[in-house]
């Protein structure tokens, strides 16, 4: 039987997971699994939505989505890590659930719904590289976001990465640059998705409260 041609085509790809889940589980496990489930359906999930994001998958406290836009992913992601943090701002230290994310642009393969290829696995690595409550990209990204984007990357230079042959370029969002950020959730969506602008110096406070409680969590 001859297969088919390969599918490809080039995409944004945003990576994210929970800091330190396989703690928060077995200390509850019922109760994580709630939240998650809120957080991605009450936070998440419109944030993506807004930006025309597809979740690809979910794999326990992990998501895969893809973007036609890099702008799109980026400001997804900064949309979902602000809200993320007043969500946060309700829930004990040890209730918390703080991501990384990791965005990447590049050629991937589709089948089955699925996504595939080095494109996939950059964006995997560099959401390793995140601070707990921020945002790590792709040179490749960041050359398509920097005037399109009204925030300033930091520059962690050539980053080598598991199963990534050459040395990835990577760039970040730290949670205080995120919490500075000016809102980027589009009108459609304000109503559910954006924080109100008073409430910036609140999502400063969270986010650098998380950024203290994850760094200590297991990864």
């Amino acid at each position: 039987m001859t297969e088919g041609p390969v599918e490809r085509r080039l995409a944004a790809i945003l990576a994210a997971d929970v800091v330190g889940y396989s703690r928060i589980m077995g200390a509850d496990e019922v109760g994580t699994l709630r939240r998650l489930r809120a957080y991605r359906g009450e936070v998440i999930g419109p944030a993506i939505a807004a930006r025309h994001g597809r979740i690809v998958k979910t794999t326990g406290d992990g998501l895969l989505v893809e973007f036609a836009s890099a702008v799109d992913a980026v400001a997804c992601a900064i949309t979902a890590q602000r809200a993320l943090a007043l969500r946060n701002m309700g829930e004990t230290e040890a209730q918390r659930l703080v991501f990384r994310i990791g965005i990447n642009v590049g050629d991937i393969i589709i089948e089955a719904n699925d996504i595939f290829g080095d494109g996939v696995n950059v964006a995997a690595r560099l959401e390793t590289l995140s601070q707990p409550g921020g945002l790590c990209i792709s040179r490749a990204v960041r050359d398509q976001v920097r005037d399109k984007l009204p925030v300033s990357f930091e520059d962690f230079g050539e980053q080598v990465v598991k199963n990534i042959a050459r040395p990835v370029r990577a760039f970040g969002l730290s949670p205080e640059a995120i919490a500075a950020a000016p809102d980027l959730t589009p009108d459609a969506a304000a109503a559910t998705v954006a924080p109100r602008a008073g409430r910036r110096a609140w999502i400063a406070a969270a986010l650098a409260g998380l950024l203290v409680a994850g760094a200590g969590g297991a990864w």
